[in-house]
Formats: C-alpha cells, sequence, structure tokens
C-alpha cells in the first residue's frame, strides 16, 4: 500500500515538471518571437518641399546620418504583431544643422508610426520625414 502511494506521487511530480518545463519553452519561444520583430534598420522617406524630391534613406538604427541640412537619427524600430494591418513605429531624432544658436535641440525626438504619420507629425519649413519600413 506504501509504494502505490510512492509511485502515484512520483508520476504527479513527473507530470508537474513537463508541464513546468511547458511552459518554459513556451515563453521562451514568445519573446525570442518579439526579438524578431525588432530591426536594425529603418527605412525613411524625406521630401524636401523646396525642389519636390524624395529621398529613401536607411537608417542603422542608433547611428547618425546627415541629410542636407538635417541631421537623422533612429533609435529603435519594430513591427507589429498582425499580418492583416501592419504597423510600423519607429523612435526618431532629427536635429536641423542650420541652428545658428549651436544649442543641438532636437527638431523632432519622439516615436514616428507609418500608419499614422498625422498622430506625431515631423513640422519642418523645408523637408518632410515618413516612416516607410523596418527591417
Amino acid at each position: 500500500m506504501l509504494l502505490k502511494k510512492n509511485t502515484k506521487f512520483g508520476k504527479n511530480n513527473f507530470y508537474i515538471l513537463i508541464l513546468v518545463f511547458s511552459f518554459y519553452f513556451l515563453a521562451f519561444n514568445s519573446s525570442s518571437l518579439s526579438n524578431d520583430l525588432e530591426g536594425s534598420y529603418t527605412i525613411i522617406k524625406v521630401l524636401d518641399k523646396i525642389s519636390s524630391k524624395n529621398d529613401k534613406l536607411k537608417l542603422k538604427n542608433t547611428e547618425e546620418v546627415i541629410f542636407k541640412d538635417l541631421s537623422i537619427k533612429s533609435m529603435k524600430c519594430s513591427n507589429s504583431e498582425f499580418d492583416d494591418n501592419p504597423e510600423i513605429k519607429a523612435y526618431i531624432q532629427v536635429k536641423d544643422l542650420t541652428n545658428k544658436k549651436k544649442d543641438n535641440v532636437f527638431i523632432f525626438n519622439d516615436w514616428m508610426f507609418s500608419s499614422s504619420p498625422s498622430i506625431k507629425p515631423f513640422d519642418h519649413a523645408v523637408y518632410d520625414i515618413w516612416l516607410i519600413g523596418c527591417n
């Protein structure tokens, strides 16, 4: 009788151990999936309002790129988890190099969304910036 109880107790421990490992692997796989959604490059389109020319720029995250009179830096970029309505978001910092005060203040320092650029618009007299992609 005592031997049966110990065998049952051992089976329950085995099932609990399998349940814990299953939960761990599911949690690990979902976190690795979210890491795949973050890109190391941000793709933006810059419109020169004076000449009406578009330029497509591929920015490596955390590296500063000088484009004409602007200093553009993408800090982070990620894609959404949903396939039916993809959302791309990026944290972008922009400085105007023609600023005579040399105070190095950002003219844009916020999140930018591809589907809704009007949420946080980039406001500049000469240039417009749109978020195109993240990879």
